[in-house]
């Protein structure tokens, strides 16, 4: 097939980029390494759109959060990773979680009948020269792309670790212990299963985690920093004693059954397939030993006979200068027949990485059609994550960035009570959306 568009990389925004385009009637070549004898150390398959660590697209209210706000948006705009997690959610209160495998492949299926797609399973080592080029590798590139990348940038690229959550098999959970609940009763209230701690499980399990023998890091790795969204636990427990209570394991909101009361600390799973046969341990990602993970994690009330479908682990990401280095559309400016798309460009999260290939996809889309397209709002959630990374953050104290409202214009409705300004944010977005979709 010949193409209009070559983009590079699978994962959800190459995946959701090239939708884009497609729908769009431009024909796209679309370049994933897995399935063609290369393998990542994070990824686990060769499908397309997989996801590598939580399985949670967070928040799915759009109300009064951000990333809700984001999901509604990119449905709008007819998002593929979107319909493909609507159609395998599975239990998360208020959040949307996906079974993983299930998902991956719907939107895999889907890419390879469009008609207007051709998935090509290879490594692609150098940047194009010429022609219209999504770079959607995420943050493992593969090392000749990523050096080929600096060399185009001048600029050496930035990196940071992000760490992988186990899985348990629900049938090795002792239920005579834990019991289902989401916290404040959301959701359908039996959405996760908690494991509770006394304050004497809870002391030794966190000196567990601070003795507990970890993984080393290559020399190349040694000095890369690690995202705070993504922190393994370890590095939380090393905060302080009372850290964890006050993050991953905080128990309030959680009423234990056989006491009527909270528990000093809590675990919690998260059913990770349709099937309800596997659930991850939520904010567990850890760099802990394989060996060392069985041990302590069988310590948790609940988890003692526990049988893991997956250990966490640890892996590098690799993302580049976007602020300094692309303009308001993701182009490259010293290259600008290539754009950059998803996590590498600086984005954090699942949502936010097909977000920004969505848009790559439609700017790409009306370049080749001799047009160009007026970046959305700064108001919306989509407007306020392309601001951030095409210029509103700092370049010189670049960081990986969730999207929030941080990022978007203060509103100016004068003083407003906190409770009332989320709402009043989102309001403004779904209007000024409504304006801007006839130009997308």
């Amino acid at each position: 097939m010949t193409y209009q568009v070559h983009i590079i990389g699978g994962g959800l925004a190459g995946s959701e980029a090239a939708w884009q385009l497609a729908e769009a009637g431009l024909k796209v070549r679309l370049s994933e390494m897995r399935g063609g004898g290369e393998m990542t150390p994070a990824h686990q398959t060769d499908g397309l759109a997989e996801l590598v660590c939580s399985n949670s697209f967070r928040s799915d209210d759009a109300v009064s959060n951000a990333v809700g706000l984001l999901h509604a948006e990119m449905r709008a705009l007819g998002s593929v990773i979107m319909a493909a997690a609507d159609a395998h959610k599975v239990p998360a209160g208020s959040a949307l979680a996906v079974d993983r495998d299930n998902f991956s492949a719907a939107v895999t299926a889907r890419l390879a009948a469009h008609p207007n797609i051709e998935i090509v399973r290879e490594r692609i080592d150098a940047l194009p020269a010429a022609g219209l080029t999504i770079v959607a590798t995420g943050p493992l590139t593969a090392a000749r792309l990523a050096e080929a990348i600096g060399a185009a940038t001048g600029a050496d690229s930035l990196a940071f670790f992000d760490a992988i959550a186990p899985i348990v098999h629900r049938d090795t959970i002792d239920m005579d212990v834990c019991w289902m609940a989401s916290r404040w009763d959301k959701g359908d209230t039996r959405d996760y299963i908690n494991c509770p701690m006394t304050r004497e499980q809870y002391l030794a399990f966190h000196q567990g985690l601070l003795d507990g023998e970890k993984g080393e890091f290559r020399e190349w790795e040694k000095d890369t920093p690690y995202f705070e969204g993504c922190m393994p636990i370890e590095v939380m427990a090393e905060r302080g004693v009372d850290t964890l209570r006050y993050g991953p394991m905080k128990p309030v909101g959680l009423d234990d059954p056989r006491t009527g009361r909270w528990p000093y600390a809590v675990v919690q799973l998260r059913q990770d397939n349709a099937l309800g046969t596997l659930w991850n341990m939520v904010g567990f990602q850890t760099k802990l030993k394989h060996a060392e993970q069985v041990r302590l994690f069988r310590t948790i009330p609940g988890l003692e006979k526990a049988e893991f479908a997956r250990l966490g682990g640890l892996h590098r990401n690799t993302f580049i200068n976007s602020p300094e280095l692309l303009d308001g559309t993701l182009r490259l400016r010293k290259a600008p027949h290539i754009r950059f798309a998803g996590q590498i460009t600086g984005c954090e999260g699942y949502v936010e990485s097909a977000a920004v290939g969505l848009l790559a996809g439609r700017f790409a889309a009306a370049e080749a059609g001799g047009n160009a397209l007026p970046p959305p709002p700064p108001t919306t959630a989509l407007g306020a994550l392309l601001g951030h990374i095409t210029g509103g953050a700092d370049a010189a104290s670049y960081q990986p960035m969730n999207v929030n409202f941080g990022l978007f214009p203060p509103l100016n409705a004068g003083r407003t009570k906190k409770a009332d300004r989320k709402k009043l944010y989102t309001d403004r977005a779904r209007a000024d959306l409504e304006e801007w979709l006839p130009a997308s």
